[in-house]
């Protein structure tokens, strides 16, 4: 190859093909070399195409004009970033409020030390998860709490871009793990009612504005079902209960529970730990005596909740297993090796200080 006998230069002051202002650039370092454009790509990216002195002279080029190729450009030419993304179905700072994402990326990021991906959050752009999917380089994603009837499933189905589905309804073209939200809801319930209460309230976490149409589905769709189930056994049904309807954060469950109290229940079932932790908050503030005068109950088991006042009563979840499970499908999958596997994860019921028999009235 013409060049390759071409003595090794050794730059003492910028060369007059350096660029005279902004970051150098390929072609920049090609002029520079002597060389074509290609060969600049190949010393990088495909050193065995060129000379190993040709290869020198351009690496001692690129040093001289401090040019560094991009790092994007060159995982994106290759096919692949090494790195996998969480769809968020809210916006960060709400996420980052809920424990429950700290442990699941726990989860989720001891695979991703394992096998040497990185990690990238991607929450809704502009009010849309839909918006969001192009703009983010990765291989793919663990799509989080979505329908799978909703545009940003189809559109990752349209795009081949491998998934795996958490807190959803299962898609028979996607690995898909949950856990046993009916049957841990059914044993909380059925708990508090075997307690001797009958007025209770539930604290729900917000199925969003399409669930008047659709009706309550995936994790939130099964928990209200099995409490369903326990209501049944006792001749009650989910129309003798109050509901809640709250965004997932501690300030939430304090102000829907501060609502509720009018009602007199004997009772609050929370689905999700951070909400029971606001109602505790409520209910302390306002001088009602938890579990004396009202029990309440969470589902999760946040690591928080063995060690709040009263130690909560819940349904544990293995939170992070989950999401070491979602990031092995996912990166199988990519990896082309996924056989669409669904997985369900048992709960269970953890009894600890927060409920307690039914307060009985003196007469």
């Amino acid at each position: 190859m013409k060049g390759t006998a071409r003595t090794e230069r050794t730059f003492t002051s910028a060369p007059k093909s350096a660029p005279k202002s902004g970051k150098p650039t390929s072609t920049d370092v090609a002029a520079a070399a002597g060389v074509s454009r290609s060969a600049v790509s190949f010393a990088f990216n495909n050193p065995q195409r060129i000379s190993a002195a040709t290869r020198e002279r351009i690496l001692a080029v690129a040093e001289e004009l401090g040019y560094r190729p991009s790092t994007l450009g060159r995982m994106l030419q290759a096919g692949t970033t090494n790195s996998i993304g969480v769809l968020l179905p809210q916006r960060l700072a709400q996420i980052l409020e809920n424990p429950y994402y700290s442990r699941f990326l726990m989860g989720v990021g001891q695979v991703c030390d394992q096998e040497g991906y990185t990690l990238l959050l991607t929450p809704p752009l502009q009010d849309s998860v839909l918006k969001a999917i192009p703009y983010a380089a990765v291989d793919g994603f663990i799509v989080c709490g979505l329908e799978i009837d909703r545009g940003e499933v189809a559109e990752l189905d349209r795009r081949g871009i491998p998934f795996v589905l958490i807190d959803s309804d299962r898609h028979e073209g996607a690995p898909h793990v949950e856990v046993d939200d009916r049957g841990g809801a059914r044993e909380v319930a059925r708990y508090l009612l075997e307690l001797g209460h009958r007025r209770l309230a539930v604290l729900s976490i917000d199925p969003g504005p399409d669930a008047a149409v659709r009706g309550y589905r995936g994790p939130l769709g099964r928990r209200l079902a099995g409490i369903g189930d326990a209501l049944a056994e006792v001749g009650m049904t989910l129309d003798d209960v109050r509901l809640a309807e709250v965004p997932a954060t501690r300030s939430d469950g304090y102000h829907a529970t501060k609502a509720l109290l009018p009602g007199a229940p004997t009772a609050i079932l929370a689905l999700s730990d951070v909400l029971a932790y606001g109602a505790v908050d409520a209910l302390q503030e306002l001088g009602v005596d938890v579990p004396g005068d009202v029990s309440v109950t969470g589902f999760d088991d946040l690591a928080e909740s063995a060690w709040f006042r009263p130690r909560l009563t819940t349904v544990r979840q293995p939170i992070v297993t989950k999401g070491r499970m979602a990031a092995d499908f996912l990166i199988s999958a990519i990896r082309g090796e996924d056989q669409h596997p669904h997985q369900t994860l048992g709960t269970s019921l953890i009894v600890r200080d927060s409920a307690a028999k039914k307060p009985i009235k003196p007469a």
